[in-house]
């Protein structure tokens, strides 16, 4: 293959996120995004490398024979925002399954996988389960009429209405035309990426699914006269008040400033038009106020079997206990578990989140729930209570190598990681392994139906040995200098990055140890079996490691 080259294969893997493998009849091998098991299609070459060969996709030339011959989405194909809605639900589950077992097995092994794995839990609702949907001003085609919606799949400018969407429900949609019919006629123009001007942003739209409220935020630029634009702000606020066809309730309509160049929902300025600036959701008994820009899961009952998923993990273990809660958004897992623990400290860095928590705690009764807002890796320095019990639930790129370090310090009996990214979480994962832990629990759980994303929950717990056993030892044969004292992992990790210039990750190091007869503690890093899988280490970091070991006079 060279590049620039079209060819036409099958796909016969997908790993996350969404990336699959396509197989040409001549046997060439390519990855390719936003493609399905089973489909046929045609590929441009990007890059020709054997061993990482990449391509565009072009086209889909022949359907999976999983996909349903009518998508559940009118929009499938041409909107950006869901690649599974062609498939029935139990595929998209299967596949999702498949995929975060592709990247757990080799880590934590075959062996251990088949001992702890408890399945995917679906969705409660496959079809309008969204809370929340942040909607982007545009148009379809270059000077065509205004459109408001999503990202046309493969698109970075081209926004495709979306007024059939099937992840919202009815009344977010009629927010969704209202407004657009009204800024339509307005003729506003939107705001273009590529010389920043316009007004027109996006449309932020949150409902409760437990309370019904809605909540409704236009970002605009502010390039536009004052006075106009407070007749065209009343104007798309009575639009919406009036409408007599809503099936939850309208509680508030709002206006967000965003001057900022960058295409993301900023708020540098949010006046109320109408009601409040808040709604209420509840989720598994409690009560929780959320804000425009405040976290807060956005499948509302798929968040109830996360948590219970959550919640049943942790069993008696959080009882009576010092738990810290990090990554702790508005309190939702903190206040789940509050009533069983002793006390739950609760750590964010989206200030506005942590005042939405302290106020959530207060409004659900709860006085044993202190919230920091701060960056996990400063805070845990300044905190005097130390854990007896962890959840952690970060945002998608994992927790940061030093604040890793920081929380596995505190040798915690067990702890829950919650993630929203799999790849993340498998390398967090190598770290506790690396340094101890073990997995003893795992599942998943779908938030997002439509879409290749997925949550899992993993129980991690110390290795410790089950009896005390007497030994005798010689300490004439005791070396004070031995090798276990002579350098940490971080200091060999560190040695071979400025050496060498590349990463290796703790546990190629415990496994090169090893294999010099290095002593690790009893299980450290070991395979449960003969047959389990454990990823290598590839030979050229084990000579960086081998080196790093001879510097510090360990071999």
């Amino acid at each position: 293959m060279k590049r620039g080259e079209i060819v036409q294969g099958k796909v016969v893997k997908v790993s996350f996120p969404n990336k699959g493998i396509i197989e040409t009849a001549e046997g060439d091998k390519l990855r390719v995004k936003g493609v399905l098991p089973g489909q046929t299609v045609s590929v441009r070459v990007k890059k020709s490398s054997k061993e990482k060969a990449q391509g565009n996709l072009l086209s889909v030339d022949a359907p999976s024979p999983i996909e349903m011959e009518n998508p559940a989405c009118v929009h499938y194909g041409k909107c950006g925002g869901c690649t599974y809605q062609s498939l029935p639900y139990d595929e998209q589950l299967k596949l999702k399954e498949g995929m975060v077992h592709d990247l757990m097995a080799p880590v934590i092994s075959e062996e251990v996988w088949n001992a702890t794995y408890e399945g995917i839990k679906a969705s409660p609702k496959q079809f309008g389960y969204r809370n929340k949907m942040e909607f982007s001003f545009g148009d379809e085609v270059k000077d065509g009429p205004l459109t408001l919606g999503m990202h046309k799949k493969g698109s970075f400018y081209d926004v495709v209405t979306v007024d059939g969407c099937q992840i919202i429900d009815a009344d977010m949609r009629r927010v969704l035309t209202i407004t657009l019919d009204y800024f339509t006629k307005a003729g506003k123009p939107y705001y273009r990426k590529n010389t920043h001007e316009g007004y027109l942003r996006h449309l932020l739209v949150r409902k409760a699914v437990k309370t019904g409220e809605i909540l409704v935020d236009l970002v605009t630029s502010t390039q536009i006269s004052s006075i106009y634009e407070m007749a065209l702000l009343k104007g798309w606020k009575d639009a919406l008040v009036n409408c007599n066809e809503w099936d939850g309730k309208i509680t508030g309509v709002l206006h967000t400033k965003n001057d900022r160049e960058a295409d993301v929902v900023a708020d540098e300025g949010t006046e109320i038009l109408y009601g409040q600036s808040w709604f209420k959701e509840e989720l598994l008994g409690l009560s929780f106020t959320i804000t425009p820009f405040s976290f807060f899961q956005t499948n509302s009952l798929g968040a109830e079997v996360l948590y219970s998923t959550a919640r049943d993990f942790i069993a008696a273990g959080a009882d009576g206990a010092e738990v810290y809660d990090l990554y702790s958004g508005t309190g939702t897992i903190a206040q789940v578990i509050a009533p069983a623990a002793k006390h739950v400290t609760g750590v964010e860095i989206i200030a506005e989140a942590v005042e939405a928590a302290k106020d959530n705690a207060k409004l659900n009764g709860l006085d044993n729930c202190d919230f920091i807002a701060g960056d996990v890796l400063k805070v845990l320095d300044d905190i005097t209570e130390k854990p007896d019990y962890i959840i952690l639930d970060p945002p998608r790129d994992g927790i940061h190598p030093k604040a890793l370090d920081k929380i596995i310090d505190y040798g915690v009996d067990s702890l829950i990681y919650i993630s929203c990214k799999p790849t993340s979480l498998a390398r967090d994962l190598e770290v506790f392994l690396a340094r101890g832990y073990h997995v003893t629990r795992l599942a998943c759980v779908d938030m997002f139906p439509g879409t290749y994303h997925v949550e899992t929950v993993v129980l991690l717990s110390q290795q410790k040995p089950d009896d005390h056993i007497e030994i005798e030892i010689n300490l004439d044969e005791i070396d004070a200098t031995s090798a276990e004292s002579k350098a940490t992992y971080k200091e060999i990790e560190e040695w071979v990055q400025e050496h060498y210039g590349f990463h290796v990750t703790n546990l190629n190091i415990a496994q090169v140890k090893q294999k010099h007869g290095i002593i690790e503690r009893e299980n450290y890093n070991k395979p449960k079996s003969e047959n389990s899988r454990q990823p290598g280490c590839p030979e050229e970091k084990v000579k960086a490691i081998e080196e790093a070991l001879r510097y510090f006079q360990m071999i």
